[in-house]
């Protein structure tokens, strides 16, 4: 312990001056200043009152705002105005933080029922409010609960800071409000950080403890099972809430609300609509770039913020194809402000001392105080009443006795002699008289005394029901809890939290984070539909259905490989497996109308159509290609690495690819179908492999006229079928069914490679070609360009007979799928069918593929 002094100067009486110099204990002085900084910091700023849940500067600036009259039927004022009558008057500590308190009671992101009606830009999550010279205020609907009945001697008034005004100690609140809005500050030693709840949960249970004084913790849970945050979102766990309701102090998890969607036809997406309490999107959006750029998050390819005013919040992740949004999402949460500790520290002042409070205490403080304001108000409405009583009951006198009345006035000296033997002509007390003086005699007519009657019963009635009340402690509190029911029916509004058990919650900690690299099959079908399957497992013929789609080409590859689209221009394109869609694994046939459709994964050019798909395995068995003038090759797969679309054949002017096929083996036979009814099979081994820019050999000798209109492979030691359809030139393509005949494949003889092949069938009256065809094995599937199935006829025996007439225009044909090689892909250009979806939409003309 030492001393130091402290030396004070003063100006003496005269003009001398004297140094005057004291000796001082440091460490009490510090002690002194130290507990009176405290004390005001407690008491006057950071904690609030367990009453009305305010603080000393909100409670000043709703006083204010309610004796400025800025009530919400009233207009807007400037923000400045109502902190330059709050400063001025009550709260000399700044501008600042008056604004800072006005402004919070504004957000409807921080407040779960805002106080103050806010206009202009009152900040965002992120965002700070303008200046208060640019916003206007005035009181919500829910602040006129908080100063009702202030008037009527419901609460104490004190003196302000200059002892020229005076201000509310506690303001009557009509409504739970240190629950409903929570409250946040730190006090010097102590913090308080309370969370907001629901309205109507919290009346429901402060109208149970008031008719149950006795409740348990348990009981008042039943209706307040956990905070209601203004933001939304989730609550995981709930342990840590029933500690904070039992002891005042407890922590638990927060979570945005986040939903996985199809952000864009060819991605899936984390779509976040709701954040945690206290967490703007910008500082998710700042962590999330952070993580991606630092690479310590991956599957992320764009984050976009759509944000509005009429959507609301709307945050857009986008996934990158391989990745499983299910497993983003929880690395989102465990690495970004989308999760979020809460820590509930109830600390609130009660008599004027900082306690820890549970959801009970709360509660009974509160409820303690709204019987005190109704009891004081109903004690102050029964006095007023009982005085108007006595006014009334003296008017009444004077009508009944009007012209004696007059007389007594009109022979006194003086207003004193009068108002003398009023009182004591008539009985009348000394404020009786003074008030029959004072009433204009206008007011003394027949008809007033019918209203003075009237008005003095409804006096009695009112006195005696207010009576009633203060009489019953029982009558008292129902009148509390009645009026709290009303509150929560004109201001309650849904829970916006979701609350969840720790337990309930799962996690996708077993999700790896990438998609695993799979054997799939992937799978064109005859309506521009690509997809991929989840397994490369054989595709069984299913159940015959009332729709299906026919599948064009079907190869074998991994989810996150590539495989080969091929066109009639010869090009083949590069495309992601992982980008395609994956079909259901419970259909059988999968239903291909989960697919995308092509043109989202290469860029045609005019008049360029997609005739199949290719595997881009350089040891795979390579791609057999057909071209319209009878040119046939088989592609060397040797592949350029660092290209994603280049030639696969060199075409003649005029020329384009009809048919591609991966070749399962030499043994296969390639066949060529013409339109002037002709078909042609040769052994693959005939035809020698060629690097990319070769044009290809002689397939097919055409006469003058015809094209190709079908090519593909075949294995000829099974039991193969020759579909062929027949038309008109002059008939628009999908306009008239046309014949249709089967022939057995074995009945067509093997010729050699560019020879004219054999007659497939013989045209009717008015048919002069053929519109389609297809080779492959049984059984045959048919349907029209909207995926609808078409009826075929019955197999021939001749193969140069001609066909019978259809049901319906025919647009593809394909075989049976799984009935082929182990390899999952039956013979011909067209792989299989497909079942789908009654209505599956016609190809568009870059999609066509017939």
């Amino acid at each position: 312990m030492f001393d130091m002094a402290r030396r004070t100067t003063a100006p003496p009486p005269d003009e001398d001056f004297e140094e005057r110099i004291v000796d001082i204990d440091v460490s009490t002085e510090m002690r002194t200043s130290f507990l009176e900084y405290a004390y005001s910091v407690i008491y006057q700023r950071a904690l609030p009152d367990a009453r009305d849940g305010l603080k000393p500067v909100q409670r000043r600036i709703l006083y204010s705002m309610s004796e400025m009259g800025l009530r919400p039927d009233r207009g807007h004022v400037k923000s400045s105005r109502v902190v330059g009558d709050v400063m001025g008057k009550l709260h000399p500590h700044g501008d600042t933080a008056i604004y800072d308190a006005l402004v919070r009671m504004a957000q409807p992101f921080s407040m779960r029922l805002p106080l103050v009606d806010g206009h202009g830009n009152f900040g965002s999550p992120d965002d700070l409010p303008a200046a208060m010279r640019y916003t206007e205020a005035r009181l919500a609907a829910a602040a006129m609960l908080m100063v009702q009945s202030i008037d009527e001697e419901t609460v104490d008034f004190k003196p302000n800071y200059d002892g020229q005004e005076t201000e509310p100690t506690v303001l009557p609140s009509a409504f739970p409000n240190l629950l409903v809005n929570g409250a946040a500050g730190i006090a010097v030693g102590m913090a308080t950080n309370m969370a907001p709840h629901n309205l109507v949960e919290v009346i429901a249970a402060a109208r149970h403890l008031i008719k149950n004084p006795g409740a348990t913790l348990d009981e008042l849970m039943r209706f307040v099972p956990g905070p209601d945050l203004p933001t939304g979102g989730s609550i995981i766990g709930l342990a840590g809430v029933r500690d904070a309701y039992e002891t005042g102090r407890g922590t638990f998890r927060m979570r945005a609300k986040a939903t996985i969607e199809q952000v864009t036809p060819r991605r899936k997406g984390i779509v976040v609509t709701e954040l945690p309490f206290n967490v703007g999107p910008e500082r998710v959006i700042t962590k999330i770039k952070e993580l991606v750029t630092s690479k310590k998050l991956s599957g992320i390819s764009d984050l976009k913020d759509l944000t509005d005013r009429h959507k609301g919040l709307r945050l857009v992740v986008e996934i990158k194809n391989g990745f499983h949004p299910e497993a983003v999402l929880a690395e989102l949460y465990r690495m970004t402000p989308m999760e979020e500790t809460f820590g509930i520290n109830n600390v609130a002042l009660v008599d004027g001392q900082p306690l820890t409070l549970g959801l009970k205490d709360l509660l009974q403080v509160y409820v303690d105080h709204r019987i005190d304001v109704v009891r004081r108000r109903s004690t102050y409405r029964r006095r007023k009443r009982e005085d108007r009583l006595h006014l009334v009951d003296g008017l009444i006198v004077a009508l009944l006795n009007i012209d004696e009345v007059i007389q007594v006035i009109r022979s006194s000296d003086d207003s004193s002699e009068a108002r003398t033997r009023l009182m004591q002509v008539f009985e009348l007390s000394e404020i009786q008289a003074n008030y029959i003086l004072d009433t204009p005699l206008r007011r003394l007519t027949r008809y007033d005394k019918i209203e003075l009657d009237r008005e003095r019963q409804t006096l009695q009635e009112e006195i005696a029901e207010l009576t009633a009340i203060l009489s019953s402690e029982d009558r008292l509190r129902r009148v509390v809890s009645t009026e709290l029911a009303e509150v929560a029916k004109t201001y309650g509004t849904p829970r916006r939290t979701v609350l969840l058990e720790a337990g309930v919650v799962t996690t996708p900690g077993a999700i790896p984070l990438e998609v695993a690299d799979d054997p799939c099959l992937v799978l064109l079908s005859s309506t521009g539909l690509l997809a991929r399957t989840g397994s490369a497992a054989p595709l069984g013929s299913g159940e015959d259905r009332s729709a299906h789609d026919v599948l064009v080409s079907v190869v074998r590859s991994t989810v996150r490989g590539e495989v080969g689209v091929v066109t009639s221009a010869g090009r083949l394109i590069r495309v992601s497996v992982v980008d395609l869609p994956t079909l259901p694994p419970s259909a059988n046939p999968p239903s291909l109308s989960g697919g995308h459709p092509v043109s989202e994964y290469v860029a045609l050019t005019a008049g360029e159509v997609v005739v199949g798909l290719g595997s881009l395995d350089p040891e795979g068995p390579g791609l057999a290609l057909g071209t319209a003038q009878g040119m046939v090759k088989r592609v060397v797969p040797e592949y350029p690495a660092n290209r994603n679309d280049f030639e696969v054949i060199g075409l003649k002017p005029g020329d384009s690819v009809i048919g591609a096929v991966e070749l399962p083996a030499e043994d296969h036979d390639l066949v060529f179908i013409t339109s002037d009814a002709q078909l042609l099979r040769f052994p693959a081994s005939s035809v020698r492999p060629q690097g990319r820019p070769a044009g290809g050999m002689a397939g097919i000798r055409l006469d003058e006229a015809a094209k190709v209109i079908w090519f593909g492979a075949v294995d000829p030691a099974r039991e193969a079928r020759v579909v062929t359809v027949s038309g008109s030139a002059t008939a628009l393509p999908g306009t008239e069914p046309g014949s249709g005949k089967i022939s057995d494949y074995a009945e067509f003889p093997a010729k050699g490679r560019a020879t004219g092949g054999v007659r497939a069938q013989r045209f009717l009256k008015g048919e002069d070609l053929l519109v389609l065809a297809w080779a492959g094995p049984a059984p045959i599937k048919a349907v029209s360009s909207t995926g609808k199935p078409v009826e075929l006829p019955a197999e021939l025996g001749r193969r140069d007979g001609s066909g019978i007439r259809l049901s319906a225009a025919i647009a593809a044909i394909g075989g049976a799928l799984g009935s082929g090689p182990a390899d999952g892909q039956g013979d011909g250009g067209s792989a299989g069918y497909l079942d789908g979806q009654e209505g599956v939409p016609a190809s568009t003309p870059d999609e066509q593929l017939f």
